[in-house]
């Protein structure tokens, strides 16, 4: 039976399209549809937003909008960020990346290692941290980029990003930051921490799918990804995704608009959920630093049982919750997350992601924990005698993942 409400705790997977971001993109998908780059007076009538739109999204970053290059995605601008930096320095063949990147980054890695590069992977601490030493330690004289993430996705841990930048400053090394799930959560400064290129996606801040950006500090030089025509100051060619970029700036001055208000209040109900579902459930643990973390994030273990036949039940009333990362879907190993903090194959697989953002409520929130803890307790009946977690199937699907 289909649930009469969607209870949605999945933000770090994707956000709700602000009403607000829709309003503003759709003129330009059915009036001002021209192409920017055209010269006559229709054509100049996107062109002009656009640079808005730009002049926007620079402002969530205190960047100078001449910086901002719109993308496709946080995957093309992780993956045109990493690329520049080894076709910049064809002499430089390391990149230093730790352990618990997003996909974007870690398989990219891959294919650089594939290539003749090496890649050091720096591990994490038992509560997601990095320690500095260490990649300080890592960074040698042919190291072309290292990329640090600004906050993990699956636990919200959030990484010394000052610190860093200085680190590789000192080292003359070019930096990187995937800020994909920072965004309007946190303060975003590239001027204060000095990072040379960063990564944004729209999709994570109530814009629709379809739009990221990169940031590239001016003087730091750049090779773009797409090669073409002249769009985005000859930095990456194609026709704008106009009414993306709309939308994106749209979405960024919102929450420069809201960022005071919306992060202590978001904190505040992701607190009373997981205080709640800490002191209710026994056998639950937080994974990850607590206070060092996106006020949006928690990501818990239960004990016992497996995260999927947890994310089946919920879902069958309408609770919307991940294990992990999307990007991830379908893969049957644990969380490399999790992984990498050092948690028990056993407990990674029964880690449950629970994401807000603004359209969640406490009237929400205490839907979860008045629902949770029956299903977790029916679930542990459902152990076979060795105590072994069993995995409950049907042919339900399992949403929000």
């Amino acid at each position: 039976m289909k649930p009469e409400k969607i209870y949605y705790f999945d933000n770090n997977a994707t956000t709700r399209v602000a009403p607000e971001v829709v309003e503003a993109m759709l003129p330009f998908l059915t009036e001002c549809w021209g192409n920017p780059s055209s010269a006559y007076e229709f054509g100049h009538r996107v062109a002009k937003p656009l640079e808005q739109a730009r002049i926007q999204v620079a402002g969530l970053i205190n960047a100078d909008p001449r910086e901002i290059i719109f993308t496709s995605c946080g995957t093309e601008s992780d993956n045109a960020a990493l690329q520049s930096a080894f076709r910049l320095f064809p002499g430089k063949r390391h990149l230093v990346t730790t352990a618990v990147e997003h996909s974007a980054v870690l398989n990219y890695s891959k294919f650089l290692q594939d290539n003749g590069c090496e890649v050091t992977v720096l591990p994490v601490e038992p509560d997601g941290s990095l320690d500095l030493h260490q990649l300080e330690r890592a960074i040698r004289p042919d190291t072309a980029l290292v990329s640090v993430m600004w906050a993990n996705n699956e636990t919200g841990v959030v990484f010394p990003i000052e610190e860093i930048s200085a680190i590789c400053r000192s080292r003359d090394v070019l930096f990187h930051t995937d800020a994909v799930q920072a965004a309007g959560k946190i303060v975003l400064d590239v001027r204060e921490t000095g990072v040379d290129l960063l990564s944004l996606s729209g999709h994570k801040l109530y814009a629709p799918k379809g739009i990221g950006v990169l940031y590239a500090r001016r003087g730091a030089r750049f090779q773009p990804y797409l090669i073409g025509g002249h769009q985005e100051r000859g930095r990456r060619a194609g026709t704008e995704n106009v009414a993306g970029c709309i939308a994106f700036g749209r979405a960024a001055e919102l929450a420069v608009e809201r960022f005071e208000e919306e992060t202590a209040r978001i904190r505040e109900l992701r607190d009373r959920l997981e205080n709640g579902i800490l002191t209710g459930i026994p056998g639950t643990t937080r994974n990850g630093a607590r206070d060092a973390r996106l006020p949006n994030t928690t990501n818990l273990g239960f004990e016992g049982v497996e995260a999927e036949a947890v994310l089946m039940m919920l879902d069958r009333i309408g609770v919307c919750v991940s294990s992990g990362s999307a990007c991830a879907t379908g893969s049957l190993e644990p969380s490399h997350v999790l992984t990498a903090m050092g948690v028990r194959p056993a407990q990674a697989r029964g880690a449950v992601r629970f994401s807000l953002g603004g359209y969640n409520t406490r009237e929400e929130v205490d839907f979860v924990l008045e629902e949770l803890p029956p299903i977790i307790r029916h679930l542990r009946g459902s152990l076979p005698s060795g105590g072994e977690p069993v995995l409950v199937r049907d042919s339900g699907t399992v949403g929000g993942v």
